[in-house]
């Protein structure tokens, strides 16, 4: 893990204490979902792009650097420009865009 400047009025120690129960169940939360995943049948297709996504972000997790979460923003992000000509049809966002 990278030296950052401290900008958090907590301490680390203090951090930890008060959020690591919470995290730890969304870490085991996240291992659920990429269980069943793994379990489910697949459907003409091995991969799709929003596991794709998602595997890439935990890596983002554990490379060690800062920012993680502005990056993993900017992976989940639609970073297009151009409008889509219709909405018509689709039921909400992905989450992740295709490559």
């Amino acid at each position: 893990m990278t030296e950052n400047k401290p900008t958090c009025p907590a301490s680390r120690s203090k951090v930890i204490e008060l959020y690591f129960l919470e995290h730890r169940a969304k870490l085991i939360d996240i291992a659920s979902f990429l269980d069943r995943v793994d379990r489910a049948p697949a459907e003409g297709h091995e991969t799709d792009f929003r596991v794709e996504a998602f595997c890439r972000a935990l890596a983002i997790l554990d490379d060690g650097e800062p920012e993680r979460a502005r990056r993993i923003l900017e992976l989940l992000s639609d970073h297009s420009t151009t409008p889509i000509e219709s909405a018509a049809g689709m039921k909400g966002a992905f989450g992740a865009c295709p490559e």
